[in-house]
């Protein structure tokens, strides 16, 4: 009670004190923009209990987690964790979903019986579906009937419902302004753009430098972050990383149809450490420490605001059938560190 009285005589100091906390908030603070992304024992024969895998997020400051499909091992464990949740639909229960239905039974199973103390964030319904496959035509459907599950449940306000793209849907890229979607893409993605944009929610796009210099002869150093200068002149605006160019060419494709208001969430983001020339140790453990420190701002289309991103992966996964793929974890199997990064 006296300090009460006494933080009533110095309304200032109570002033400051709100300021600082609020600065010094987890959403106000760049690291805690960060999460990884897990599979899970999916794609891997050797990885630690799951118990072990979230602890290991816990014990290096990772608030935040994607998985890929909502395994009920991993949601029964992160229950009291205070970890963000991106949970995926995988892209072959999509066509199910389609159905209100099914869509209802969905949520009821895998986010509503864990919502009381699992921290779900967005659900992700379809990875990367490609606009001209069969899959395409039932994505905004199940977001749709996601959606209402999620509000018939009273959880509209907690979570989100989006999909995570790629940067394959850009037609044009270079430079960042003329940035637009192919004319196959866009007829995929307005009318998910429109449905991002009446219910607040970001869309989530993978957004991967490295395959740009694997397979569009990109320059490595603009992908790593090391460029000595400025690489791309775009107007008023200048790009030293390839990293800033992509996410603001996709910034510039929503400005022309009609989603200039969305986020983007960066749902992937990562570099192989073996594999290939480029696919090293020592480049991928420069992306990774790179792009940490450079998410904490913003990009020149988007300044000074931190980028909520998502590293792929936690853990390298042996079972991949691509070997570059096997080779994109943050941590070893034995949870030995990777790389010299810290993600606070």
């Amino acid at each position: 009670m006296a300090s009460f009285y006494a933080m009533r005589k110095k309304p200032y100091l109570a002033a400051i004190l709100l300021l600082l906390g609020l600065l010094f908030s987890p959403e106000h603070t760049g690291a805690q923009s960060l999460g990884v992304c897990y599979g899970g024992q999916g794609n891997a024969n050797n990885l630690p209990p799951v118990s072990e895998a979230v602890s290991l997020c816990t014990t290096n400051n990772i608030g935040r987690i994607r998985i890929y499909s909502p395994y009920t091992e991993i949601l029964q464990v992160l229950r009291d964790s205070n970890i963000d949740l991106i949970v995926g639909v995988p892209n072959d229960s999509l066509q199910a979903l389609a159905n209100p239905s099914a869509a209802a039974d969905w949520v009821q199973r895998n986010i509503k019986d864990y919502s009381s103390n699992v921290k779900f964030k967005y659900i992700a319904v379809g990875n990367e579906v490609n606009p001209t496959s069969e899959t395409a035509q039932f994505v905004l459907t199940a977001m749709q009937n996601i959606y209402k599950a999620i509000t018939d449940a009273g959880l509209q306000n907690q979570i989100k419902v989006s999909t995570a793209v790629d940067t394959n849907l850009l037609g044009v890229f270079d430079p960042p302004s003329t940035g637009a979607f192919s004319d196959n893409a866009r007829l995929f993605i307005e009318p998910i753009i429109s449905f991002l944009v009446n219910n607040g929610a970001p869309l989530l796009a993978n957004i991967y430098p490295y395959f740009r210099v694997k397979y569009n002869n990109q320059p490595v150093p603009y992908a790593l972050f090391t460029a000595p200068e400025v690489v791309v002149h775009d107007g008023q605006l200048e790009y030293r990383n390839l990293f800033d160019a992509l996410m603001d060419a996709m910034y510039s494709a929503l400005e022309k149809t009609n989603g200039g208001s969305l986020e983007i969430v960066v749902s992937e983001s990562g570099w192989p450490s073996a594999g290939g020339a480029v696919e090293t140790i020592e480049n991928a453990g420069t992306y990774y420490r790179n792009l940490i420190n450079h998410v904490k701002g913003g990009t020149p289309k988007r300044p000074a605001k931190a980028i909520e991103t998502y590293l792929f992966a936690l853990f390298d996964e042996n079972l991949k059938t691509e070997e570059i793929e096997r080779h994109f974890g943050l941590f070893y199997p034995s949870k030995q560190p990777k790389y010299n990064v810290s993600f606070s």
